[in-house]
């Protein structure tokens, strides 16, 4: 069972999340924030991922804290639920089409943080999507990568739609991630010619 538990607890916000990485796309989330729940549900319906998320934060300032927060936490689940990494295919790719938008994710599951943010500033800069602040998603997917210790590439290709922006991207991440955290039986060992992922 490749799964984690992981639990956040600050004067900013509370947060518990379970993960299980071959699952079937299970469900229970509360962020506070309706669409960004929203893209969470969809993060775990198309990655194929058992998601249990229960978060709580000082949404009456801002959005900011408890969306960075879940990305932390995400993060760090998702590096417990690799574990050494031995047999995953370690790299993924996406490209989804949403209407007008088309956007895609790269990832590498190298041990290494780093996020490439390709989306035009104007694309999200002062849009809100269902009360959540659209220039947010770029904290949630570094503070993804920062803990999750990956390359994640995410490039807009064009859109108007600040939802179907999202969405894409969101949907994208999902997928990339689920097929380079896929076990490939002709894998043996860690995918890397330095013997390791984790250092």
């Amino acid at each position: 069972m490749r799964s984690a538990t992981v639990e956040r607890n600050t004067a900013e916000t509370k947060i518990t999340l379970s993960l299980e990485l071959d699952g079937s796309g299970k469900r229970a989330i509360d962020t506070q924030l309706p669409f960004f729940t929203h893209m969470l549900e969809a993060f775990a319906r198309h990655g194929l991922y058992d998601l249990e998320l229960f978060a709580r934060g000082d949404v009456e300032v801002d959005g900011h804290h408890i969306v960075e927060d879940v990305g932390l936490v995400l993060g760090d689940a998702y590096a417990q639920a690799l574990g050494d990494k031995h047999g995953i295919c370690r790299y993924g790719e996406c490209t989804v089409p949403m209407d007008e938008t088309l956007a895609q994710a790269v990832v590498d599951f190298s041990g290494r943080p780093n996020l490439q943010w390709r989306v035009e500033p104007g694309a999200l800069a002062g849009k809100w999507v269902g009360g959540f602040d659209a220039e947010l998603a770029h904290e949630f997917f570094q503070a993804f990568v920062n803990r999750c210790q990956c390359n994640l590439h995410l490039r807009l290709h064009y859109g108007d739609n600040a939802h179907h922006i999202l969405e894409a991207l969101w949907k994208a991440f999902a997928r990339a991630t689920s097929d380079a955290a896929r076990l490939d039986p002709r894998v043996h060992g860690v995918p890397s010619t330095k013997g390791t992922l984790t250092k």
